[in-house]
């Protein structure tokens, strides 16, 4: 089992800045490729982000590619999503994933964090 648990959500203004962060426990971390996802209320879950177990690959929705980067620290069992540039409609729960290919295919992840709410006010 892994557990994950998403911080650094909250409330912002378009244009502004946050960061997230999905600390893990449990079976090795390295071992997992992340991934972010959201959902907006009334629409479903829609791929953000996504990072090999190493780093070295990452993939980016259209619609965040340019404003939003996905990393991770293996000796912190940590990854991020630093979002900039945020506007309204990136208002979501946001939550993080491990499985075994930073793909944005909800099935290929197994462990899946509680999310963390971002809220930007245009």
């Amino acid at each position: 089992q892994v557990q994950l648990v998403e911080s650094g959500g909250g409330l912002v203004q378009a244009g502004d800045s946050l960061r997230l962060s999905c600390a893990a426990s449990g079976r090795t971390f390295r071992n997992y490729a992340m991934g972010w996802f959201r959902q907006a209320p009334g629409k479903e879950h829609e791929f953000v982000a996504g990072i090999s177990s190493g780093g070295g690959t990452t993939n980016y929705a259209d619609s965040v590619k340019g404003r939003f980067t996905i990393s991770r620290d293996n000796a912190k069992n940590t990854a991020y999503l630093q979002m900039n540039s945020l506007k309204a409609e990136d208002t979501a729960i946001y939550s993080c994933a491990a499985g075994n290919a930073p793909t944005n295919l909800r099935a290929r992840y197994d462990y899946w964090g509680q999310g963390t709410q971002v809220t930007v006010s245009s």
